[in-house]
């Protein structure tokens, strides 16, 4: 078993996968030369199959791409999770190292859509791994927010008191009634802190539309979920090293949001002339 990164080692630690000389340890933990390190896979029991049919934008015998719904977790202890549809969706592969069973590579918020890639070997799982831990895979995003915002910038601002830099480009911006203007940010984070993008976007006081949880009360669009999507990925093949590139359009609900509010924008200024 190989353990893709030094984030994957801290988790397998702290899930008890990884034993000391038939012990338990903590992180930290100093090595000696006589020591056995003993790896404990607790995921023997394959996923639940979930009969969600997904797109897949790609696949090969090391690895997939799919585009994953908004309100869906990736994983989890719930049932209806992507890792749970993937055996519905994936082939298993044909490769001497093929995994049991499909696997996220990472993860997307729940209300986050797009783009997600999937390992269907250990060699794809390790290499994937170390490529996002190293920073090599470029992902873009695309966030319909509330207000106005610089044409092109740069957020950075620590989040938990680490490092976070996202930067953004504003595609397309439209009169809102409600909320004055909405904007259409493409998004490049450079780090990976828990809720980035959405964190930088409040920061701006231009928080993405549908966000409970950084949104502006009195703003916070109900019912239609959080408007930001995984729209672009980049990476090196793990087995050729073959530079691989995926991209899907501006999702439907963020373009048609701003077609009807424009229209309610110019409807009612219309009237009052």
């Amino acid at each position: 078993m190989e353990i893709p990164s030094r984030k994957g080692v801290k988790k397998a630690i702290k899930k008890g996968e990884l034993i000391l000389n038939s012990k338990v340890v903590e992180g930290g933990t100093w090595l000696n030369e006589k020591d056995v390190i003993t790896f404990l896979d607790l995921e023997l029991t394959p996923p639940k199959p979930y009969h969600l049919k997904l797109e897949i934008l790609f696949e090969d015998e090391d690895l997939a791409v799919i585009n994953k719904p908004a309100g869906i977790s990736v994983s989890g202890n719930q049932y209806k999770t992507i890792q749970n549809a993937l055996g519905y969706n994936i082939e298993k592969s044909k490769q001497i190292d093929a995994l049991n069973w499909a696997l996220p590579v990472h993860r997307l918020d729940n209300q986050t859509s797009g783009l997600l890639l999937i390992a269907k070997t250990k060699l794809a799982r390790k290499n994937l791994g170390l490529a996002f831990e190293n920073k090599t895979i470029e992902k873009n995003y695309q966030a319909l927010v509330i207000g106005n915002t610089p044409k092109k910038g740069q957020i950075d601002l620590p989040i938990e008191g680490k490092k976070a830099v996202s930067n953004f480009v504003k595609l397309k911006s439209v009169e809102s009634l409600k909320n004055k203007h909405l904007s259409l940010l493409q998004l490049k984070p450079q780090t990976g802190r828990t809720h980035q993008l959405r964190i930088h976007c409040a920061s701006l006081g231009c928080p993405i539309l549908g966000d409970k949880l950084y949104g502006k009360q009195g703003l916070i669009l109900k019912h239609k979920g959080l408007f930001l999507s995984a729209v672009s990925i980049t990476f090196a093949h793990p087995r050729t090293k073959k530079s691989i590139s995926i991209a899907i359009p501006t999702p439907y609900k963020f373009l048609k949001r701003m077609e009807n509010e424009a229209l309610r924008f110019k409807k009612f200024h219309s009237k009052k002339d």
